[in-house]
């Protein structure tokens, strides 16, 4: 193996460089993006068993006991009860786009090391040719088998970028994947929250102005 690094020549270099920081970011972004760091399984029951403001402080207990994506939003949409729907949805979906930017954070990286590791691969493999063919050129080659030989090491750099690339193509396609489904799932949990407490604010402030007009109601009627 040592050998085969060795033989890549400078370009080799850059390539396990390369390989180092893939597998860096594949683990953080893994355990990043676990589901109980996004949307943990308690925090997800209680807000389906929140039927009204009279459930909020259980709810921002388990908020403050299990930090994530989605108690953050919680946090976000209860601190902001008082305005009106239209302003606390728009508050919220400002403060989603900076938790999915967070979700996001060095996929990037993925994506630049799976179009970066082949051409470092390519420039290394023509680099060992131009090197190997320059060598040939002076002092002539009578065994073919060197030739062949040179030209497996000088493509030695090329499997190593395609070695890097894909695994790195994988894991972004797949986490890029993920970031998406907890988008949707975020926010069909944060409308439904909201339209709950909305429609409970509703209920409330409507139902003694009905029960005034029924008390004029009655007046008229008996005065009549």
């Amino acid at each position: 193996m040592w050998e085969f690094l060795l033989a890549g020549g400078p370009f080799m270099l850059l390539l396990v460089l390369t390989s180092l920081v893939s597998v860096t970011f594949i683990v953080e972004r893994g355990l990043a993006l676990r589901r109980q760091k996004v949307v943990p399984a308690n925090l997800e029951t209680l807000l389906a068993e929140c039927r009204g403001r009279e459930d909020l402080p259980l709810l921002q207990s388990a908020c403050e006991q299990e930090p994530s994506t989605l108690s953050r939003l919680v946090a976000g949409a209860v601190a902001h009860l008082a305005w009106p729907k239209n302003d606390n949805a728009n508050a919220l979906q400002t403060r989603a786009r900076q938790e999915m930017v967070a979700l996001e954070r060095g996929l990037v990286v993925l994506e630049v090391v799976v179009g970066v590791a082949p051409l470092l691969g390519l420039l290394g493999t023509i680099h060992g040719l131009m090197t190997l063919f320059s060598d040939l050129g002076q002092a002539g080659v009578a065994d073919n088998a060197v030739l062949a030989r040179g030209i497996a090491i000088a493509l030695n750099t090329t499997m190593m970028g395609l070695l890097i690339a894909i695994p790195s193509l994988i894991a972004w396609s797949y986490f890029t994947k993920k970031v998406e489904t907890f988008a949707v799932e975020l926010e069909n949990l944060m409308d439904d929250l909201l339209r709950r407490l909305y429609r409970e604010t509703a209920t409330r402030t409507t139902s003694p102005r009905r029960k005034e007009r029924a008390k004029a109601g009655a007046r008229s009627a008996a005065s009549s």
